[in-house]
């Protein structure tokens, strides 16, 4: 017989102590019975992570160039300048040669293009020159305009339209350092900003050319040490109450002294008046020397050619101090030939009433009437007294 089964199937009776039946199965070819499998370890599951719920979006591309920053907001001062000027850029309304256009944007002190008419330094605007503009507006003021930029120091806006009364906190308080202020030529109306003389850097102002009126209170009339041109104006004359001194010396100034400089009697307490190192010439008027509160008159350093009888007592009294002039019969005098040289040019007074004394006859001129005060002519023009008619005749 064949010795391959299929299957086999012992049943045994087991002398087991529970008296169980053992029951056996094999599975396969004959042979011996194989060894019993080791027995394996417990399987460990771990269920898989969970599909998220939407994928996440891919990052952005990297820009090509970064966008640029915005500019920094102008500093504190500048941004207020700024904000006075746009507001006085909307008063003007005639501007003939353009510049208002370019009062655009905050690079108002770094593209010289920009804000032409102002200056800056140490990012701050400490120059306004409207000089010739022409503006016009209506009206056209300065009013919260200058003293809304407190960092000026130097301001002209001659030749142009501004109308109204010059605003009266111009002062050291609002514009601590301003230097230079030039109104000139405008068509400012009412009285003298008094005011602006408390600017005590102010070396610099004119207001020539407007309608400004009143007078002012000064103690001390001081242009010394400058280029000042011209003749002293006869306005001189006003300038009294307590008016303590007048000092013009080291100019440029020319011509004959106006016959009102003896209304400065009027200023009581006079007690110095420099007129040195100038180009003054002509007689020195009597009025002058009748200033009874004077105690010192330096006229030196000119090229005056006459002085008379009240100047001589101020002279003999060390009071006037008259050296280096065209004075023919006093000592301490200029050369002839430089007084000479002076008068080569055609000098004349403007007014006879300069003229208070003539010692002698000279052309058609003779000595003053005592009795009617004027004197005798046969011209009615001011002739030019050349310094040859004053030498002393050669004997």
């Amino acid at each position: 017989m064949e010795d391959f089964r299929l299957f086999e199937v012992n049943a045994l009776t087991s002398s087991v102590t529970n008296g169980r039946e053992a029951i056996e199965v094999i599975i396969g070819g004959g042979g011996d019975v194989p060894p019993i499998a080791p027995a394996y370890p417990p399987y460990s599951y771990s269920p898989p992570p969970p599909e998220p719920l939407c994928p996440l979006p891919p990052p952005p591309p990297e820009p090509l160039c970064p966008p640029p920053m915005p500019p920094p907001p102008p500093p504190e001062p500048l941004s207020s300048a700024i904000s006075v000027i746009q507001r006085f850029r909307k008063t003007i309304t005639s501007d003939p040669s353009g510049i208002t256009k370019t009062w655009v944007g905050n690079d108002i002190c770094k593209d010289p293009t920009k804000y032409i008419g102002f200056i800056c330094n140490n990012n701050k605007v400490v120059a306004v020159n409207f000089n010739g503009r022409n503006f016009k507006g209506n009206p056209l003021s300065l009013k919260d305009f200058i003293n809304g930029i407190p960092t000026l120091e130097i301001f002209h806006s001659n030749s142009n339209n501004f109308t109204g009364e010059i605003p009266n906190n111009i002062s050291t308080q609002s514009i601590p350092n301003l230097f230079e202020l030039d109104l000139s030529n405008n068509k400012y109306v009412g009285f003298f900003p008094k005011a602006v003389l408390g600017a005590t850097r102010l070396t610099y102002l004119d207001l020539r050319f407007n309608q400004i009126k009143g007078r002012t209170a000064a103690l001390y009339l001081t242009l010394a040490n400058n280029k000042f041109i011209g003749e002293i104006p006869k306005s001189i004359g006003h300038a009294k109450g307590n008016l303590l001194e007048v000092l013009f010396f080291n100019n440029q100034l020319t011509g004959c002294l106006p016959y009102e400089i003896g209304m400065l009697k009027l200023a009581s307490q006079m007690e110095v008046m420099d007129l040195s190192y100038n180009q003054l010439y002509g007689e020195v008027p009597e009025t002058l020397c009748k200033i009874s509160s004077l105690e010192e008159l330096t006229l030196k350093y000119n090229y005056f050619t006459q002085i008379g009888p009240e100047c001589r007592k101020l002279l003999k009294e060390n009071v006037l101090d008259i050296g280096m002039n065209c004075i023919i019969d006093l000592d301490n005098q200029r050369k002839p030939e430089e007084c000479e040289t002076f008068f080569l040019q055609k000098r004349n007074c403007r007014d006879m009433n300069s003229l208070s004394y003539v010692p002698c006859k000279i052309h058609n001129f003779s000595s003053r009437n005592s009795s009617s005060g004027r004197a005798h002519t046969g011209d009615a023009r001011t002739r030019s007294t050349t310094y040859a008619a004053l030498k002393k005749p050669h004997h």
